[in-house]
C-alpha cells in the first residue's frame, strides 16, 4: 500500500504556517489591526476567496563526492591491489573500493534522514498544537467583541480560514 503524500514534507514548508501563526500573534497584539497592516496579505485575499490548499514546495537533498588529484599510475596500481584482495584486477578492485564508500555514504545518508524525519514531526506537532490555540483565540474574540468593525471581523475571519487549513494538513501528517 503507498503511503500518502504528505502536505509538509520539509521544514521549509512549514514556514507559510508559522507566518500565520506570527500574523495571529500581531493580531492578538494590536485589537485594532486589519488586512491593511498584515505581514501576509496576499494569502489572506486568498483565504478571502477560498480555502487556501496544498503545501510549499520542498527542495530534494542529494549527497555526492568525488576524490581527484592521484595519478593514473597511481589510480591503475591501486585499482589492481584493491582487485586483487577477491581474485580480480583493477575491475574488481573499483567494486572492492567503492563498496564502503557506499555502504557508510548509506548509513550515513540514512542516520540524517531519520534525524530531519524526527526534527520535521516535532515541528508539525508545535505547529498542530500553537495553530489548535490561536484557533480558538479568534473564535473567542470574535464573539465576544460586539464592537469590532467589518475590516477587523473580516481580518480575523480570513485568520481563521488559514488556520483551520493549516491544522487540517497538520493533523492529517501527524496521523500517518
Amino acid at each position: 500500500m503507498a503511503t500518502k503524500k504528505k502536505n509538509f514534507e520539509s521544514l521549509d514548508s512549514l514556514k507559510n504556517v508559522e507566518r500565520v501563526i506570527n500574523e495571529v500573534d500581531e493580531a492578538q497584539k494590536d485589537k485594532n489591526r486589519t488586512g491593511v497592516q498584515s505581514a501576509i496579505p496576499e494569502a489572506l485575499a486568498g483565504a478571502g476567496g477560498a480555502a487556501v490548499g496544498g503545501a510549499a514546495s520542498f527542495a530534494a537533498l542529494f549527497f555526492g563526492g568525488s576524490v581527484t588529484g592521484l595519478s593514473a599510475a597511481g589510480i591503475t596500481s591501486g585499482l589492481a591491489a584493491a582487485g586483487a584482495l577477491i581474485g580480480g584486477g583493477m575491475a574488481a578492485g573499483v567494486f572492492v573500493l567503492a563498496a564502503p564508500v557506499a555502504v557508510l555514504g548509506v548509513g550515513g545518508y540514512a542516520i540524517v534522514r531519520k534525524h530531519n524525519e524526527n526534527k520535521l514531526a516535532q515541528e508539525r506537532q508545535r505547529l498542530y498544537n500553537l495553530a489548535l490555540q490561536k484557533h480558538q483565540a479568534i473564535i473567542e474574540e470574535l464573539k465576544k467583541d460586539v464592537n469590532i468593525t467589518k475590516d477587523r471581523a473580516d481580518y480575523l475571519n480570513r485568520l481563521n480560514i488559514l488556520l483551520t487549513q493549516a491544522i487540517k494538513e497538520l493533523k492529517s501528517d501527524l496521523e500517518q
